[in-house]
């Protein structure tokens, strides 16, 4: 069995891996694709902190482990035809030695609700469920309307001299948020400035209040879906339809682009009820993922 560093271009490998193993354990067709997995690396040193193992030049396992707001996360995938080897022990020994190398001492490990398998390897070495998340996602079967709101409230896309207020509005709407950690402005704008807009269009959308950035919505568009990867409203302007609004406005987008799929990540005790919302919008739960913390002393 050979072990080595994860490349970039090995996305469409893992994807393949990631939809094999949640398929035998959910029963379902998985929509997992090779460019949300390149997604999923983001803020991850690959060259030091990612494992591939190969057997017969076919993968078999992968992970990788990255800290973000001081917390290290750890990410471990296993073949169904290679499980019950030790593969996953490893692959969770190694994200513990990545973060014994980055001085963390608190752990995130995620896994499918439905892999029994997984949950009692952790539980074995130390760690406790902590939190559980929702995958969701919407089949539009028509072009969706957008609702009005009220005036002065104004929903249209981002200009680029918003990107600070985007970036305050972002973060005071996920202050109550679990574990939430904002990026400074200057790191976080490096790494999403130009991803607002495409050759088909815009991607991220505000609503105003005048000079008020009130809410937003920063959107994806995948290979074979539109993706929500985050929309906040912040907390003076609540309970007034502008999460309904920037989610219709992003489900127009994605419709006019032949993206008809649409799925989001939720935290499933979201303090402001989101998951209440996706589902009167008409988004269903596809997977649950379990959050897995171990702290060292």
């Amino acid at each position: 069995m050979n072990a080595r560093p994860i490349v970039p271009e090995d996305a469409p490998l893992v994807a393949a891996l990631a939809r094999a193993d949640e398929e035998a354990l959910r029963g379902l067709p998985s929509h997992i694709a090779a460019d949300e997995v390149a997604s999923w690396w983001t803020r991850a040193d690959l060259t030091r902190d990612s494992w591939l193992y190969e057997e017969n030049g076919a993968p078999v396992a992968a992970g990788w482990f990255q800290v973000w707001g001081g917390i290290g996360t750890s990410i471990g995938l296993v073949a169904q035809g290679a499980k019950h080897r030790g593969l996953g022990a490893r692959l969770v020994e190694r994200g513990e030695e990545a973060a014994a190398r980055h001085g963390v001492a608190k752990i995130h490990a995620f896994t499918l609700a439905d892999d029994a398998d997984a949950a009692t390897l952790f539980v074995s070495r130390g760690y406790r469920e902590v939190r559980r998340f929702y995958e969701m996602a919407i089949e539009l079967a028509a072009e969706p309307v957008v609702p009005e709101l009220p005036a002065p409230l104004v929903l249209e896309p981002f200009r680029e001299d918003d990107a600070r207020a985007f970036h305050h509005a972002t973060n005071e709407a996920f202050q109550d948020h679990w574990e939430w950690s904002g990026l400074p402005f200057d790191e976080w704008w490096a790494m999403r400035k130009g991803q607002d807009e495409d050759e088909h269009g815009h991607l991220w959308f505000v609503v105003r209040d005048g000079d008020e950035i009130a809410g937003v919505a920063r959107n994806e568009a995948r290979s074979t879906a539109g993706y929500v990867g985050l929309l906040g409203v912040r907390r003076p302007w609540r309970g007034q339809g502008l999460g309904k609004a920037l989610l219709y406005r992003t489900f127009a987008e994605f419709w006019r682009r032949g993206l008809p799929r649409v799925s989001l990540g939720v935290d499933a005790d979201s303090p402001t009820g989101a998951t209440k919302l996706y589902e009167r919008v008409g988004m269903t739960v596809e997977s649950a993922n379990v959050v897995f913390e171990k702290i060292d002393a």
